[in-house]
């Protein structure tokens, strides 16, 4: 269990109201009794799995799965009555049994396959224990499915059901008879019958009950009726009572055996409840976090604290009723930055701040998900200290700083590398100078035992300090100075301006007051209080211009994907075409490839027939390779035109030349009349000059275009 201090500290930080969130959706007293109960963990084992249980039925009831944890009655007594000898349950209680085995079998069909692998941490909860239905089957075989005690459930019963239900029939054929008689004679009244103490009586009029033979069972209040046994139904109501009083003890002996026939299962239906309960319990967390738009953290086996866009849960569901929006809090602190030091202006969110670390803390130990993005880091503490708002004892006479000395003291003895800890106003309630050396002490001590926290303060030396000391982070609350309204924003890295005399200006207080207030401030600390202000003006400003560039950005991001879609949809268009053309080039092919099968069966004809086998294999020759040449020539014809252009001048020594026949490309490095000779890679080659174009490359032709 994680240790508090003081022993408060989970009102201070409102989890007390988070547990009666919770209760509120839990159905089963199991349920509740734990949610009130909630406890804080510090092993990670025990954080993760509730944690992943909470997370899996988060996600059921997204999805809108339907879950069979319908149960919520307690049956703690009932269960706990099976386990005493001659105990006996009624007919409603075994019925309550049967409906929480019934719906302990549901939950355990409703983990398929599928769903054992989906949701895996959940069904740890009914993985030791096994479905029993022969829990369910005992009670059938006594009660129906109203809860009445079935006839059949033992031979005597129906013996004496059997026998009740004639005797019941002759009874009423009798007394049907008898009321006839008395109203014929005018005795009886309106009311004809009625029962006194289970026995059938008729009611007459009180000056006719000498007249009507039978037992007077009493009298009307205004003494107008009697209730008359008539002598003629006398025996046969003796016998039906005396057959109700044998069914009631037989009935009794039925439900007392069914009772013991299920104390064998005692300590199952137990656990049952408690699978129940624990279902209810989780459900009832899962239905908070969605409320709170909360998720699941990274939790790691360390003390850190990485969180990103957190919420006060309190103050987001305030916020939420109040058509509000709320201003997310990311902050990080680990071995390197262990102590953030909040400065800034009164009614900030310093404290809010400080409140909602320790709280998300607390919910996220105590297995509930916490509203911050899943992609947020969170260790694991053995220690919450908290020191927030006026600590003044008036049992003790101490004053508000003596106080606050006590408590730092605690601190001080007992922190090290697993605490967290939340100090608000290090220092107050002292001279501002004595008290300031002091906290300064104070907060050094805390670095050196590694303890994790935040500190929020108006001294100026604590922001010094924070500026200059490893391990010690400033930050500052951001205010708008225009409007004199907080921004609730926290930013980390620079210390925050208490904007004293910024607000005393704007509220109108007269400036000979600020001005001699000004003149008995230290000139150096007004400066630096200055600068701060001012740094704090340009950083609002920086993050303005921040957010118009990821606008901005955003807008480039856009405008790429639309551009990117038009590139696709064009390619796509590309690729239609050359699958046309390819198309087109497979259909020439193929009637390429009859018309050569056609050629060479004439060529065999031919060869068969001809005597002359020089002009039939000339013949094949040209058919062969005729196609080849004019494919390479093809290739030739294209790579010119891609490289090189055709110019109007004349051709002399060292022009570059092209080939009309085969396209090919060379130098003309020497003219014998008629002839050139053109130098294509390696092979001079003896060309005429009619049959020879001069060209340049196309990318000096640019150059010297331009």
């Amino acid at each position: 269990m994680i240790k508090l201090y003081p022993e408060n500290a989970l009102v201070q930080l409102e989890f007390d109201k988070i547990k009666n969130l919770l209760q509120e959706y839990c159905n089963t007293e199991y349920a509740k009794l734990k949610a009130a109960n909630l406890r804080v963990h510090t092993k990670k084992e025990f954080i993760d799995t509730d944690l992943m249980q909470t997370n899996e039925f988060k996600n059921i009831l997204l999805q809108q799965q339907y879950f069979p944890n319908d149960f919520i009655l307690n049956l703690s007594k009932e269960i706990k009555l099976l386990s005493i000898a001659e105990a006996i349950l009624n007919e409603e209680e075994l019925m309550n049994i049967k409906r929480l085995a019934k719906n302990v079998g549901n939950i355990f069909r409703w983990f398929d396959a599928e769903k054992k692998n989906a949701y895996s941490f959940l069904h740890k909860i009914i993985a030791p224990f096994y479905y029993e239905k022969n829990i369910e089957l005992l009670i059938e075989d006594v009660l129906d499915e109203y809860g009445a005690v079935k006839d059949n459930a033992s031979e005597n019963l129906f013996k004496i059901r059997t026998d009740l239900y004639k005797k019941r029939n002759e009874l009423r054929r009798v007394f049907e008879k008898v009321v006839r008689k008395l109203s014929k004679a005018g005795y009886s009244t309106d009311i004809e019958e009625s029962f006194s103490s289970g026995r059938r009586v008729v009611a007459v009029f009180a000056e006719h009950k000498r007249q009507v033979k039978g037992i007077l069972h009493g009298e009307s209040d205004t003494r107008k009726t009697a209730f008359i046994e008539p002598e003629e139904t006398i025996e046969l109501n003796n016998e039906v009572f005396s057959l109700e009083g044998e069914e009631r003890k037989e009935v009794l002996r039925i439900l007392k055996k069914l009772t013991a026939n299920l104390s064998v299962y005692a300590s199952l239906l137990k656990n049952y409840l408690e699978i129940v309960g624990e279902f209810d319990f989780i459900k009832a967390k899962a239905k908070l976090a969605i409320r709170m738009q909360a998720s699941m953290p990274n939790v790691v086996d360390k003390v850190c604290i990485d969180i990103k866009n957190a919420f006060h849960p309190l103050l987001y569901l305030y916020n939420v009723h109040s058509g509000k929006s709320t201003i997310p809090l990311t902050l990080k602190l680990d071995d390197k930055n262990r102590i953030l030091v909040i400065s800034g202006p009164n009614a900030g969110g310093k404290t809010v701040t400080m409140k909602t670390i320790g709280l998300l803390q607390l919910m996220l130990q105590s297995g509930l998900l916490v509203p911050v993005h899943p992609t947020s880091q969170m260790g694991i503490f053995k220690q919450i200290f908290i020191h927030i708002g006026d600590t003044q004892s008036i049992e003790f006479e101490l004053s508000t700083y003596s106080s606050h000395l006590l408590h730092m003291k605690h601190f001080l003895e007992n922190a090290n590398g697993k605490t967290l800890f939340f100090i608000d106003e290090l220092g107050s309630g002292s001279d501002p100078v004595l008290g300031g050396a002091f906290a300064e002490v104070i907060m050094e001590e805390l670095a050196r035992k590694h303890a994790l926290g935040i500190v929020t303060t108006h001294y100026l030396n604590l922001k010094i300090m924070a500026h200059h000391t490893q391990g010690i982070l400033n930050g500052a609350m951001a205010f708008d100075e225009n409007n004199l309204l907080p921004l609730y924003q926290l930013t980390t890295g620079k210390p925050g301006s208490s904007y004293t005399f910024a607000i005393a200006q704007r509220i109108g207080l007269p400036q000979h007051i600020i001005g001699k207030a000004k003149k008995l401030v230290d000139d150096n600390h007004f400066k630096l209080d200055k600068l701060l202000n001012n740094t704090e003006k340009n950083l609002q400003q920086l993050d303005k211009e921040k957010k118009q560039l990821q606008h901005a950005l955003q807008e480039n991001e856009k405008l790429k994907l639309e551009m990117q879609q038009v590139i696709h949809k064009e390619k796509h268009k590309q690729q239609v075409e050359l699958l046309k053309h390819q198309n087109k080039t497979t259909e020439e092919r193929i009637a390429y490839l009859k018309e050569m099968e056609r050629n060479l069966k004439q060529i065999v004809l031919d060869w068969k027939k001809n005597e002359n086998k020089d002009e039939v294999l000339k013949h094949l020759h040209r058919l062969l390779f005729k196609k080849k040449e004019q494919i390479v020539i093809n290739k030739l014809a294209k790579k010119a035109d891609a490289n090189f252009k055709e110019i109007e001048t004349n051709i002399t020594v060292g022009s570059l030349v092209k080939m009309k026949k085969n396209f090919q490309v060379g130098t003309l490095i020497e003219i014998r009349g008629k002839r050139g000779i053109v130098q294509i890679g390696q092979i001079p080659m003896s060309i005429e000059l009619k049959d020879l174009i001069p060209v340049v490359k196309i990318e000096e032709h640019r150059k010297t275009t331009k």
